[in-house]
């Protein structure tokens, strides 16, 4: 398979493990990375062995590059993506795909008006925890899905982050920073979303950094930190999502469970790629622990990337595609303009579930 050359926009915190995969997936040949700062670029470049280190133009402008990773902050997504696809390359993007949903829709119909895609994180539902979860789901070990249950409750990250400010403005918070794990999750899982419901509330308008560089800089929050909120998924299951930045003191709630006619599941983590996955039958007073059927179990960061490669190698279709992350960001939204106005928020948006990803052992398949 010819290799697609791909170059990384946005230097960062999380860059580094996207260097580090993207240096060994065949799919793809890392050949050059952008920064703002250039400085940072050139750092990163010789860390990773790479002989281009560019400012953002410089990189639009090389015609070797196919791929573009977009790594800049959330509020830089949507207008960066747009570059790129003006550029004529196509676009992986950090979650979530913009900060509002006119920049996502405005980066989907410029995908589709230059013929090239948009994929986006997060893709650790490819990993061998979310994919066995799917299988079990699709062979009935569940029996009909009747419910989901999602949470994500932390203290926020400025105790770790060392620059955490954006986690607290538009665009940040608990939902858009870790709603797409989840989301993306349950859509994998059962389908895409009808409507959603919730409340919403900022519950310490201040923040202060307690971690190293910026330790004692108080933050203003601008966004929700606590939102609970309810789906309603086409497929007739209801869901409940918690996610929060104010649960200082840690909970025993689990990542995510799925409860059926015939059984229930407690699915892994979604923000890692393996984990643990558990079933309990009905009738059953025991949970039994299913072995993985699906590889790519450690943090394999990039393998979205390798199989959009493959997809535009093949002419297929990518599994971290455009259309599920903009209905997982009008979710999101969704959320906040029902605990905003007090009402049920109708998606407009609907998506296709993306493909399961081959057995473990089947994986040649899709090279």
């Amino acid at each position: 398979m010819k290799r697609s050359k791909v170059g990384i926009i946005g230097c960062g915190n999380i860059s580094s493990i996207y260097f580090t995969n993207l240096k060994q997936y065949p799919e793809v040949e890392l050949v050059a990375c952008a920064d703002l700062d250039v400085e940072r670029a050139k750092m990163r470049a010789e860390e990773f062995g790479l002989e281009k280190a560019y400012t953002v133009d410089e990189m639009l402008a090389d015609p070797e590059i196919e791929i573009a990773v977009n790594l800049t902050i959330p509020k830089a997504h949507a207008f960066v993506c747009k570059s790129i696809l003006q550029a004529g390359k196509h676009v992986y993007v950090e979650k979530p795909l913009a900060v509002t949903r006119e920049e996502g829709q405005e980066i989907l119909s410029l995908a589709r008006e230059k013929g090239l895609r948009v994929a986006s994180a997060p893709e650790t539902f490819l990993g061998g925890g979310i994919q066995t979860c799917r299988k079990l789901i699709d062979e009935g070990a569940i029996g009909t899905p009747v419910s989901a249950a999602g949470f994500m409750l932390c203290g926020g990250h400025e105790h770790w982050h060392p620059d955490p400010e954006f986690y607290y403005e538009v665009g940040g918070g608990p939902m858009f920073d870790m709603g797409p794990y989840y989301l993306t999750a349950f859509v994998t899982l059962l389908g895409p979303i009808r409507r959603v419901t919730g409340s919403a509330v900022i519950s310490y308008p201040e923040r202060t950094i307690t971690s190293e560089k910026k330790r004692g800089k108080r933050i203003l929050v601008e966004t929700p930190t606590h939102i609970a909120g309810i789906i309603d998924f086409e497929n007739g299951a209801v869901g409940t999502l918690i996610t929060s930045f104010d649960i200082m003191a840690g909970s025993t709630l689990p990542n995510i469970e799925i409860h059926g006619s015939e059984g229930t599941l407690l699915v892994p983590d979604p923000n890692h790629f393996g984990g643990t996955v558990k079933l309990r039958k009905a009738g059953s007073t025991e949970w039994e622990e299913i072995s993985f059927t699906h590889g790519y179990t450690d943090n394999n960061r990039g393998i979205g990337i390798a199989d959009l490669a493959r997809a535009i190698a093949e002419g297929d279709e990518h599994r971290a595609h455009g259309d599920m992350a903009y209905h997982v960001l009008e979710a999101m939204h969704g959320f906040h303009d029902a605990a905003r106005e007090g009402r049920h928020y109708m998606m407009q948006s609907t998506c296709k579930r993306p493909a399961p990803m081959p057995a473990e052992n089947q994986y040649e398949e899709i090279r």
